[in-house]
């Protein structure tokens, strides 16, 4: 999730450890109202279970009567939705979504008033969202109530983050801006390499850093960097308080190694950029689910909910967002909700998915899968062209992207994808496209961005 600021609230005299709640006040500043979202949040949370079921019920029928109401594009998709059966309640998949964001917004909205961002196109479906900015302060909300399960407070624990970052001027530095008012350093996940973490490892040992956050992938080769180098990085920055990986799937044996190399506890979040914060450990070791401000349903191939305890598609409704509907939206994922869950407190006991490979180059530069995320946002325009697309490595220095599409690349923009691939990784590297009618997708229905055949 992106945070948008605007640089003319930044000065040298402002400190991120002072004692002013920088965060708190970068979200207000953008019209995030996050003081009164903490406030709603907490009165959601504190609900009987009786009252809780109710307001479930209420939200949903709120949010499916707003859309109907003020939703062309969702009017269009729920001819046949009857408020009193939810049954009948189309499901929504990204496919729905791949027309220009001005067609999917609600009246009430424009893009110059709401939350955007892009997906990052892991699934292999990538398109532009919107939220409404009072459903966006909901969001961190509910993301400051959960990391404050662990103790961190965005305000004033320090972040170690590895995201991507913009090679270009002006995303570059907004970003670093970001980082300054989120009290948090990144380290770029395109760089991979013993150097790298070297680096970053100097990094650790100046800085009281109180947790770590980013890309599974990317956090697990710094973790293997540091096993070579028999290091323990708690003892290296006694600050450290937490590691918390999201985006990509944590395997058991990649826990272990992070919790081993780390010092620290490791936990793990579920998220989707267009949605919210959808699961994360809390302090018992249970996936939590986020129930404040989604319903997550375990759907059948029939689109009926299946029991607790039975593995089905992950579907997620989006009870706040005004802006853009995602009604009963169809994540691609396939999951199974605990059979101790209830509605209140669903559990998810199993995930497949959301894993990425890393890229490996001739130089022998490692990066994280999910670069291509960055490398291709100049694919991923607002006009429905590219609908699905997939960057498949054959040999150490051959990538295809084959894509769907409704009109074939151009020469220039695949000289333009080529020269930035080139750019964030190292020259010498050959680039072929490929246009496809379809994508091959997996069983659980998904299409994985990146596939190393290496």
């Amino acid at each position: 999730m992106v945070l948008s600021l605007k640089s003319n609230y930044f000065t040298e005299t402002l400190k991120p450890k002072t004692t002013l709640r920088l965060f708190d006040l970068s979200l207000q500043l953008n019209g995030f109202n996050i003081q009164k979202a903490k406030s709603v949040l907490s009165t959601i949370q504190a609900k009987s279970d009786k009252d809780f079921q109710l307001y479930v019920e209420d939200q949903k029928k709120a949010i499916i009567l707003y859309h109907l109401a003020h939703n062309p594009f969702y009017k269009t998709l729920g001819k046949a939705i009857d408020v009193e059966d939810w049954d009948t309640v189309p499901i929504l998949t990204k496919r729905h979504l791949q027309h220009p964001l001005e067609q999917r917004l609600s009246t009430d909205y424009t893009p110059d008033t709401v939350y955007k961002n892009k997906t990052s196109g892991s699934s292999g479906d990538p398109f532009i969202f919107a939220k409404d900015k009072w459903c966006h302060a909901l969001t961190w909300a509910e993301i400051m109530n959960r990391f404050g399960w662990y103790g961190i407070d965005f305000n004033h624990s320090k972040q170690a983050r590895f995201y991507g970052i913009p090679l270009d001027k002006k995303g570059y530095y907004k970003e670093r801006l970001k980082d300054y008012f989120s009290n948090r350093y990144r380290f770029s996940v395109f760089d991979l390499s013993d150097t790298a973490f070297e680096k970053a490892l100097s990094k650790f040992q100046v800085t009281h850093f109180n947790f770590i956050n980013g890309y599974t992938s990317a956090i697990v080769q710094f973790a293997k960097f540091l096993k070579r180098k028999n290091i323990i990085l708690k003892r290296v920055c006694p600050s450290l308080q937490a590691c918390i990986v999201t985006s990509e799937m944590l395997f058991d044996a990649d826990k272990e190694l992070l919790e081993t190399q780390f010092g620290l506890p490791v936990i793990n979040e579920y998220g989707a950029s267009e949605l919210d914060l959808i699961a994360f450990q809390n302090p018992q070791n249970e996936w939590q689910v986020n129930s404040e401000t989604l319903l997550v349903e375990i759907l059948d191939v029939n689109n009926k909910v299946l029991p607790y305890g039975e593995e089905g598609r992950v579907v997620i409704t989006s009870l706040y967002n005004k802006a853009h509907p995602f009604i009963r939206y169809d994540l691609g994922d396939i999951g199974i909700l605990s059979e101790e869950s209830t509605l209140r407190k669903p559990i998810l006991k199993k995930l497949t998915g959301r894993t990425n490979s890393i890229v490996v180059l001739p130089s022998g530069k490692k990066a994280a899968g999910l670069t291509f995320y960055y490398i291709t946002k100049s694919v991923i325009e607002d006009d429905g062209n590219v609908s699905e697309f997939i960057v498949e490595q054959t040999l150490i220095d051959h990538f295809i992207i084959r894509y769907v599409s409704v009109e074939a690349l151009k020469p220039d923009k695949k000289d333009k994808i080529t020269s930035e691939i080139k750019r964030y990784l190292e020259s010498g590297i050959k680039v072929s496209f490929e246009r496809v009618p379809q994508l091959k997708r997996t069983k659980a229905g998904k299409l994985k961005q990146f596939i190393s055949k290496l």
